[in-house]
C-alpha cells in the first residue's frame, strides 16, 4: 500500500515506519520533528510538515494518493497536559481533525490510529477490556477519546475503515540497536530507571508505596516497541483483507511492579543507582493491565519479546548508544 504515517519519526512511529518497510509498503512520513528525529525515519520518505497546517496536509495528499494512514503524531505527557490543556487539544484533538478532513476528501480507505489506555481512566477493575466505559481523567486521555470518536464517526459516514490501538505500557527498541527512545526529559518508568542507571539522572522516585498490591508500588503492563509495530502491520493487512473496524488493546495481559522494573534495571545494569520513595501521584491507578484476548483473536497478534529482563535489556542498549550518539555530536 502507499502508507502516511503522521509522527513517524518519533518513537513509537520509527519502529512502525522500520517493520511497515520491511513488509514492501510505500511510505511517506509526516513529522514536524518537534521530538522525532529525520535519522529515524528508516524507510520511505521524510516530508517535515505540521499537521496544524491544513495547507500542507492539502498538498501532501494532492501530490500522493494514500490507501493508509496511520497516526501516530501527538503529544502524550499527561502532567503537561493537565498543566497546559490546550496544547494537547490543538496537537492531539484539532490536528486530527485536520487529517481527518483530508482523509475523507481525498477517499483514504483506510486508518490505523494510535490510542491509549489513558481513555480508560481510573476504572476500579484491574484487567481492562476494550467495551468498558471512557472516563479519561487528564486532558491527553480526553484528547485521544474525542479522536477515537471522530474517526468513528467518520467511518459511519463514510467507506473508511479503521483499527484503533489503545497502547497499555510501551518500552524497550530495536533489538539490533537501530531504533529506540530517544524523547527529552521523558516520563516512562523504564526509560528513567535506564536514564538512571547511565547516569543521565541522579536518581528516581517511587510514587506510592501503599497500594494493595504485592509489594505495594502500582502494577503496569509493559508490552515491548517491537511487538506493538507488529500490531500496526497487522491492522493494515486484517482491514485489507476485508476485516471490519475494531478497537484493540495493546498489552501482555500481565503486569510488573514499579519496584520489580526499578529491580531488574539494576540487576541488568550492575548499578545501584538511588531511589526515593515519596508520596502517592494524584491519577496513579493501583493496577492496569490490558484483556488481549480481542487483539489475539482479529490479527492473529502473538507477541515476540513478552519478557521483562528482554525489554529492560533492549532499553538499557539503546540508552548506552544513544548517549554515545549525543557525546559525539558535540
Amino acid at each position: 500500500m502507499k502508507v502516511l504515517v503522521t509522527g513517524g519519526a518519533g518513537y513509537i512511529g520509527s519502529h512502525v515506519v522500520r517493520q511497515l518497510g520491511q513488509a514492501g509498503h510505500d511510505i511517506i512520513v509526516f513529522d514536524n520533528l518537534s521530538t522525532g528525529y529525520a535519522w529515524a525515519v528508516t524507510a520511505g520518505e521524510l516530508v517535515v510538515g505540521d499537521l496544524a497546517d491544513e495547507k500542507a496536509i492539502d498538498e501532501l495528499f494532492t501530490r500522493h494518493t494514500f490507501d493508509a494512514v496511520l497516526h501516530f503524531a501527538a503529544n502524550i505527557v499527561v502532567p503537561e497536559s493537565v498543566a497546559n490543556p490546550l496544547k494537547y487539544y490543538s496537537n492531539n484533538t484539532r490536528n486530527t481533525l485536520n487529517l481527518l478532513k483530508a482523509v475523507e476528501r481525498y477517499g483514504v480507505s483506510y486508518m490505523v490510529f494510535s490510542s491509549t489506555a489513558a481513555v480508560y481512566g481510573m476504572p476500579e477493575e484491574t484487567v481492562l477490556t476494550e467495551d468498558m466505559p471512557l472516563a479519561p481523567i487528564n486532558p491527553y486521555g480526553a484528547s485521544k477519546m474525542m479522536s477515537e470518536r471522530m474517526i468513528m464517526d467518520l467511518a459511519a459516514a463514510s467507506p473508511l475503515s479503521y483499527v484503533i490501538l489503545r497502547y497499555f505500557n510501551v518500552a524497550g527498541a530495536n533489538p539490533d540497536g537501530l531504533l529506540g527512545q530517544a524523547t527529552p526529559e521523558a516520563t516512562h518508568l523504564i526509560k528513567v530507571a535506564c536514564e538512571c542507571a547511565t547516569g543521565i539522572r541522579d536518581g528516581m522516585s517511587i510514587f506510592g508505596t501503599d497500594y494493595d498490591t504485592r509489594d505495594g508500588t502500582c502494577v503496569r503492563d509493559y508490552i515491548h516497541v517491537e511487538d506493538l509495530a507488529k500490531a500496526h502491520v497487522m491492522a493494515l493487512d486484517y482491514m485489507a483483507q476485508g476485516g471490519d473496524s475494531r478497537v484493540l488493546n495493546c498489552g501482555y495481559g500481565r503486569g510488573f511492579t514499579v519496584r520489580e522494573v526499578i529491580d531488574v534495571v539494576k540487576a541488568r545494569s550492575g548499578v545501584d543507582f538511588p531511589v526515593q520513595e515519596t508520596g502517592r501521584r494524584a491519577g496513579d491507578p493501583e493496577a492496569l493491565m490490558a484483556d488481549n484476548q480481542r487483539i489475539i483473536e482479529t490479527l492473529g497478534w502473538r507477541p515476540d519479546h513478552d519478557d521483562l529482563e528482554t525489554i529492560v535489556q533492549t532499553a538499557l542498549d539503546w540508552e548506552f548508544k544513544w548517549q554515545d550518539i549525543q557525546n559525539q555530536s558535540k
